[in-house]
Parts: structure tokens; C-alpha cells; sequence
């Protein structure tokens, strides 16, 4: 019933009209990516502090899916979902690296760049953190963007419900996945051990793997809605960034140097899809 009563109070559009919408709000979304990244330098400078852009970077998707909830006149329901879905992703994580962070002086990675980079890194961070995370940011939004522009199907389809089950499993082994981390770290007597229980025995990087399947929720919602298969880019770039940019790859050289055990665990635990324990393997087996 939804669905009809929505169908017969829109406006009447044609493809030309809705594909020009999509691509003017896309275009936006671009510049409200930029600006607030610009803003966020700035900021950066003040503190002396790049890793403020980790932060924000799930509140970046939050405002990209408000803009194009807000622009665009697709079916309301879909479209309210999946606005919903980022605000609560995007949110529990701005909240989980903030208080990480908190208190902390700047992350490593930013901190070598700084140093190599010497007195140039003002202007350098601009370009190398703050526009590229935002240029990443709107290309990945891609489906948030085709999936609350689309007017039909004006019903809920199985790939509706597929993607909002991805997302929930995804979102879900995340946040546990990142409690679990932030407890084990919280005691002293972990310091320089390997957590290797919860969500951690099955996977390296669990809470890395969740946040790929959010994506890939949130693009199977996307591909139920005529031109959605095409965002394909989107959960594919979010998992390369995961797997070999700013996730395992970088993460884990930094462990090997400064856990002991942390070879012996990786011989035995897979590295990013959940898969029961190796058992007996140590490093060099």
C-alpha cells in the first residue's frame, strides 16, 4: 500500500530528469566533501593534530546521506532506511575513535608523516589527507547516493532484505569487535599480548572485515534499484582500503615489531574472513 499511495503522489519525472538530479546532487555532495575537509584542515593546524580526520570520516557519510536524502525525491522508505543505517554506523564510529583517541597525542601515521614531511606538512596534509579521505568519502557514498534517489521499486525487494542483513551482521561484528579491543586493551596486565579471544580468534581484523560488510549492505541495497549494480566500485574500494592501504597491511607490520606473539597468531588466525583457528601452527610451520 505504501508503495501505490507513494507512486501516485510524486511527481512525474523522466529518466532524463531523475539521472540529471542524481548527477547534480552527486556534484554537491562532492563540494560539501571538500569544503568540510578544508574545514577540518584548518582545524588540524590549530591542534597540530591530522588525526582528527579519522573522526570524523563516518560523520562525513552521515552528511553526504542527508544531502542526498534531502535532494533527491526517491521512494521515502528506502530512502529513510538507508540514511538511518549510515547515521548509526557513521555515529557509533565518530564515537569509538574519539574516545580512543581522546587524550592521546597524534596517530603514528600522521605523526611520521609529519616528521618527514618537516615544515611543508601544513600544506602537504591538505592535499595527502584531508581532500584525498574526502574525494575516497563521496566515492564510496555512490550507493547511499543511487539507492535514496531511486523512485522505484516502490516496494521493499529481497535485496532490501539481503543488504539490511549484511549491513546488521557487518555493523554487528564491528562494534563487538571493537568493544572486545578497547576492554583487552583497558587492562594492564594485556599490555604486549595478542588479544586472541571473541570475535578475535575467528579473524585478525574483525572489526575490519565488519566494516567491509557494512558496505557491501549497503551496495546490495543499492543494486536492488535500476543503475545500483554499476556502485559496485564502492564495497570494493572500501575492502582494498581495508585489506592493503590504511588497514592489515600497515596495522600489522606495526604488530609484528611490537608483539612477540603476534607471528605465532598470525599462523594461526585467518587474516580477514572469520574461519575457525589453525590449531598447533606457530610461525614457520
Amino acid at each position: 500500500w505504501a508503495g501505490a499511495h507513494y507512486t501516485a503522489g510524486r511527481r512525474a519525472y523522466t529518466r532524463e530528469d531523475r539521472l540529471h538530479i542524481v548527477i547534480e546532487t552527486g556534484l554537491q555532495g562532492l563540494a560539501v566533501a571538500v569544503v568540510g575537509a578544508g574545514w577540518l584542515w584548518l582545524l588540524s593546524l590549530a591542534r597540530r593534530d591530522a588525526s582528527i580526520v579519522d573522526t570524523f570520516w563516518g560523520l562525513g557519510f552521515v552528511l553526504l546521506a542527508g544531502l542526498y536524502g534531502a535532494r533527491t525525491d526517491g521512494w521515502p522508505i528506502r530512502s529513510g532506511l538507508v540514511l538511518a543505517l549510515t547515521a548509526i554506523w557513521g555515529a557509533r564510529l565518530a564515537v569509538h575513535i574519539h574516545r580512543r583517541n581522546r587524550d592521546r597525542p597524534e596517530d603514528p601515521r600522521y605523526a611520521s608523516w609529519r616528521s618527514a614531511s618537516g615544515l611543508g606538512f601544513w600544506w602537504k596534509s591538505l592535499f595527502s589527507v584531508f581532500l584525498l579521505q574526502a574525494v575516497i568519502l563521496w566515492i564510496v557514498s555512490a550507493p547511499l547516493l543511487v539507492a535514496q534517489a531511486a523512485a522505484d521499486p516502490a516496494v521493499v525487494t529481497p535485496l532490501d532484505l539481503v543488504g539490511l542483513a549484511v549491513w546488521i551482521a557487518g555493523f554487528t561484528f564491528e562494534a563487538v569487535a571493537d568493544a572486545q579491543l578497547t576492554a583487552f586493551k583497558r587492562d594492564p596486565s594485556n599490555a604486549g599480548k595478542v588479544l586472541e579471544h571473541g570475535l578475535w580468534r575467528y579473524t585478525r581484523h574483525p572489526n575490519y572485515f565488519g566494516d567491509a560488510a557494512v558496505w557491501w549492505g549497503f551496495y546490495l541495497i543499492a543494486a536492488g534499484v535500476p543503475g545500483g549494480a554499476w556502485t559496485v566500485f564502492s564495497p570494493l574500494l572500501m575492502t582494498l582500503l581495508l585489506l592493503r592501504v590504511s588497514g592489515v597491511s600497515m596495522l600489522e607490520s606495526a604488530l609484528l615489531e611490537s608483539k612477540s606473539e603476534y607471528a605465532n597468531y598470525m599462523a594461526r588466525t585467518s587474516s580477514f574472513l572469520p574461519l575457525p583457528p589453525r590449531r598447533g601452527r606457530r610461525a614457520g610451520d
